[in-house]
């Protein structure tokens, strides 16, 4: 029985492979590069977890999710946030009805913009606190609460929200606690002088494209079981533990150089996102079991947002990003 499924689960791997290959290339008939952005986009799906994004405007972050969303056959639905954003504008509201054939008044919940499988929140960090947390607590227990009623979102529910890393005046940064919510922080870099050469030929023509969705929310509801499922050695664990460790500046496992440039590390979370994100890499790569090379590969979007550098660290100019590079090189 035991071997049967494991057949099975390796017909499924082998399958994935072959689904991720093709919504690359789905997405790539509109995006131009972004390779490791699209396979962490992946990672962070199959694992059931939600992505913040950082980007300078004009890289295509908005159509790069909705492509996504197409080449997936889910649902999407794009929140600008902005400072008047209220929690009731995305959750829902209740709006009072009168029936006409009775006369009598009722309350009836109107679904809010949360309500779909792929969510962008657009510029998080310009909306106040209490929207925040609405949209956070939804990212958290896939619920939402009005009126007295709780209301179940549709799975899957992925999350990607973005910020702008240049305009900070008027905005509201999220906690760190808040940002530990997310499995990854994915920053969206500028394309190399060749793509951007092909966007601009790609973009400024006639030619549209036609995306074909590749999976639909049932079959990414099973693929996302099926990563849990994916056995781990015990030496990729204690890699990945060791790695969050050596983050935490009065561990003794940190050098000196880390804990002088960090005022406070990573907490277990960041450990378990190490070994998801290296199940679900492996999985999309057609295997079916993580290497220390899967946990490298994640261990920049795991950790990235989950380090808060002390002063020492910004007056010299050394970024998260530094820090977790020095970590890779000496673990």
């Amino acid at each position: 029985m035991h071997q049967v499924t494991r057949d099975k689960d390796l017909q499924t791997v082998e399958q994935l492979k072959t689904a991720c290959d093709q919504i690359t290339a789905e997405i790539g008939k509109v995006i131009i590069g972004q390779r490791d952005i699209v396979d962490q986009l992946l990672i962070a799906l199959l694992c059931g977890g939600h992505c913040l994004l950082v980007g300078v405007p004009g890289l295509a972050k908005t159509l790069l999710i909705s492509t996504l969303a197409r080449a997936l056959d889910l649902s999407f639905s794009r929140i600008q946030f902005t400072p008047d954003l209220m929690p009731s504008d995305i959750t829902g509201t209740e709006v009072l009805e009168e029936d006409h054939g009775t006369g009598h008044k009722a309350f009836r919940f109107v679904k809010g913009p949360l309500f779909a499988n792929i969510i962008l929140a657009d510029e998080i960090n310009r909306t106040p606190p209490k929207t925040q947390a609405a949209l956070l607590q939804a990212m958290q227990e896939h619920e939402v609460t009005a009126g007295g009623g709780t209301f179940r979102l549709e799975e899957p529910f992925f999350v990607l929200a973005t910020q702008n890393p240049i305009e900070q005046e008027g905005t509201y940064p999220l906690p760190e606690a808040q940002l530990d919510r997310f499995i990854f922080n994915l920053w969206i870099d500028y394309p190399t002088e060749e793509e951007e050469r092909a966007i601009v030929k790609a973009t400024t023509g006639a030619q549209t494209h036609d995306i074909k969705p590749v999976l639909n929310a049932d079959q990414i509801r099973t693929l996302q079981q099926l990563i849990r499922k994916v056995p781990v050695a015990d030496h990729i664990v204690e890699h990945a533990v060791g790695l969050v460790r050596k983050t935490r500046p009065q561990n003794a496992d940190a050098s000196r150089d880390i804990a002088r440039m960090l005022r406070w590390g990573a907490g277990p979370r960041a450990s378990q996102c190490l070994i998801l994100g290296a199940k679900a890499r492996a999985v999309i790569s057609g295997r079916f079991a993580p290497s220390l090379e899967d946990v490298s590969f994640v261990a920049k979007p795991v950790l990235r947002h989950r380090l808060v550098t002390s002063f020492n660290a910004e007056a010299e100019g050394i970024t998260t990003a530094d820090l977790i590079d020095q970590l890779l090189a000496e673990s």
